[in-house]
């Protein structure tokens, strides 16, 4: 059973960050016609966009996509049980579908912001990709730059926004426990 509920890992959790990309990539107002954020798109809108007739969005946020992640976390741990030969309890997917998709979107924003320090040591710029990672990172990170200039050149920012998450994440593991780490 290990091999099926990698396979549901994987295939989930993959979608799940497209997902959470794209309510992200809204909320940013990032490049829609950029070739990342066109993936994102023609992945997301064959679901989204029906759901969109009946949710509207909320303060900027389309809320018709978080309600997909949580959709799409919720199934997740459906057929997780179903393959597992478990039982599916209703309570327990309302509290920890939210819970995965913070998580996810946590960990979604430390590996872009990975990804751009690396590019940043080994590109010149100009990359689509590179583009739209900055879009999405620097509502973020201008404001920590504003408080903490640059030392030598160096930018420290990032590495601000990194002990934030890894302190949210243990946070979290804190005060949720050992369900956090499973997820």
């Amino acid at each position: 059973m290990n091999s099926m509920t990698f396979l549901i890992d994987i295939v989930f959790n993959t979608f799940l960050m497209i997902v959470i990309l794209r309510v992200w990539l809204q909320l940013a107002k990032a490049d829609f016609y950029n070739p990342m954020s066109q993936f994102v798109v023609k992945a997301t809108n064959p679901i989204l966009v029906p759901m969109r007739r009946f949710i509207p969005g909320f303060l900027g946020i389309d809320m018709a996509g978080v309600l997909l992640a949580i959709i799409v976390a919720a199934a997740k741990f459906g057929v997780k049980a179903l393959v597992l030969g478990g039982a599916i309890d209703l309570i327990s997917l309302a509290i920890l579908s939210p819970l995965l998709v913070i998580k996810k979107a946590g960990l979604l924003l430390f590996w872009i912001l990975l990804i751009r320090v690396i590019l940043s040591w080994i590109s010149q710029g100009g990359h689509p990709v590179e583009y739209v990672m900055s879009q999405l990172t620097e509502p973020m990170l201008a404001p920590i730059r504003r408080v903490l200039p640059a030392l030598g050149g160096l930018d420290l920012s990032m590495l601000v926004v990194f002990i934030g998450l890894n302190f949210l994440n243990l946070l979290f593991n804190d005060v949720i426990g050992p369900v956090w780490g499973a997820l």
